[in-house]
């Protein structure tokens, strides 16, 4: 399995402060996946501090 995620870093909060934008996603992200069985097809958007969508987690299915 794999696990992605993907953030879209040009725009709003992210572009201002990348840093502390990304320190606040992982925080958040890491603490509710207890939330999620981590089974492919498990996934979510992902929001900025504005509460905008700037990107999604996923996990999917055995790599090659």
């Amino acid at each position: 399995m794999k696990f992605l995620l993907e953030v879209t870093m040009d725009e709003g909060a992210l572009a201002e402060d990348p840093t502390g934008e990304l320190q606040r996603i992982l925080r958040y992200w890491g603490g509710n996946l207890k939330h999620y069985e981590m089974r492919p097809g498990d996934g979510s958007a992902i929001y900025d501090s504005a509460y905008q969508e700037v990107g999604r987690w996923s996990v999917e299915g055995q790599a090659e």
